[in-house]
């Protein structure tokens, strides 16, 4: 397929991760060819608006890059690029979350790559800690921080004082948001990055549907006001761990004690902690939001994917999924300004065996707040105790909680 001394790579998506990768290639091609032996260009390119054909960029290419996003065409063009021989660089999370096994099993019959470091922290190599450093660990937990826009986001609102409205638009100015921000604001990026992390992690199937998440859109400035007076900062955090022999695959908002590792991770940067009993555990952390730093992890796989062989062997348990786990909770409760409100409070959240851990109250009248934190309990009990306490009378608006991190390392 390959000249002497050449390497076609095909690009399909030409947007800003597209554009990025584009721009990379030929300024760093003649340290590739140092590496490899062979010289990568651009062949051909493939864009959503109609420009070029797929058939001609495949058969023109070694290799296909693929960051036009979305599940089709992209996964009908993967597929078809693995069966005619090309090995395949993608970025495309939501791609793998929910046809990974379908992909990877082509791969290996194909005898090609499929290569997705791109897909799910930036430029932090987990990817590849996961499948080569780590091969040989038993993982007991998968955590971190996989959303650069939301981390940024969190990080303005708690630096400034800005509402998450205000924030997302310095986001979008600066390049770390898209214009439409839904998957990243709801959780769903994260959830569909944590579905591969899981996949890899355990050995086992995991689907983005799979998953529990919520995003930071009830994230309110006072909330973050309030955990600062409590020593905690808010965290977008994706957890994926064994309960039991089982897998528990989550994202949510956290708060987060000083100590912890991903406390101080801000702006917009990935971070993942991976844990094993051999370890210990491994933190690492890099530029998570932006086209030139995916372009660059995505060019680190097209350069692996020029060393073969590499690729996902196929899953070899079927764990069972966990839905209610233990947590620490936040608790934002807006409140009548009357005695016995308190005593209202311990009474319904001693029906739960909910355990306060610390309380502080703020302003009067219209503007009496309760802010507390809860010690460790089953979701499921604490659930149970927000809706009976959203049933008091002496709520002037529904409760808001938010998960808190209780571990501190170092």
């Amino acid at each position: 397929m390959n000249s002497e001394r050449g390497f076609r790579i095909g690009l399909l998506g030409r947007g800003t991760v597209g554009a990025a990768f584009e721009a990379l290639l030929p300024q760093h091609a003649a340290r590739i060819e140092s590496i490899t032996g062979l010289r990568p260009s651009l062949s051909g390119v493939l864009t959503r608006s109609g420009g070029g054909s797929f058939e001609q960029v495949l058969e023109r290419a070694d290799l296909i890059v693929e960051l036009i996003g979305g599940i089709e065409p992209a996964r009908d063009y993967v597929l078809r690029a693995m069966r005619a021989g090309r090995h395949v660089v993608t970025a495309n999370k939501q791609l793998l979350s929910r046809h990974g096994e379908e992909l990877w099993g082509v791969a290996r019959t194909e005898g090609v790559q499929l290569r997705f470091e791109g897909a799910v922290a930036g430029v932090v190599p987990v990817i590849r800690v996961l499948q080569e450093s780590l091969a040989g660990a038993r993982i007991d937990r998968v955590h971190g921080i996989v959303n650069g826009t939301t981390n940024f986001i969190l990080t303005e609102m708690a630096r400034t004082g800005a509402s998450l409205a205000e924030a997302l638009a310095e986001a979008q100015r600066l390049g770390y948001a898209e214009a439409d921000p839904s998957e990243d604001l709801d959780g769903r990026d994260a959830a569909a990055k944590m579905a591969i992390l899981a996949r890899l992690a355990f050995d086992t199937p995991v689907h983005i549907d799979q998953v529990s998440y919520e995003g930071i859109e009830q994230i309110q400035p006072d909330d973050l006001e309030y955990a600062r007076e409590l020593g905690l900062g808010l965290k977008l955090i994706g957890t994926a761990e064994r309960i039991d022999e089982r897998l528990s695959v989550r994202v949510h908002p956290a708060f987060l004690y000083p100590g912890h590792p991903l406390a101080s991770i801000n702006g917009p940067f990935n971070a993942v902690t991976v844990q094993s009993p051999t370890i210990t555990e491994i933190t690492m952390s890099g530029p998570g939001a932006g086209g030139p730093q995916t372009a660059t992890a995505v060019l680190g796989d097209v350069i692996s994917a020029m060393i073969p062989p590499a690729s996902t062997p196929a899953a070899e348990h079927a764990l069972e999924i966990a839905q209610d786990v233990v947590s620490a909770f936040y608790l934002h409760l807006e409140v009548a300004d009357e005695p016995g409100v308190l005593a209202q409070l311990a009474q319904v959240l001693a029906l739960q065996d909910v355990s306060v851990k610390s309380v502080l109250q703020k302003g009067l009248g219209d503007q009496a707040r309760l802010v507390m934190v809860v010690h460790p309990l089953l979701e499921s009990r604490f659930q149970a105790a927000m809706e009976l306490i959203a049933g008091l009378d002496v709520m002037r608006a529904p409760p808001r909680a938010i998960r808190v991190l209780e571990e501190e390392f170092g």
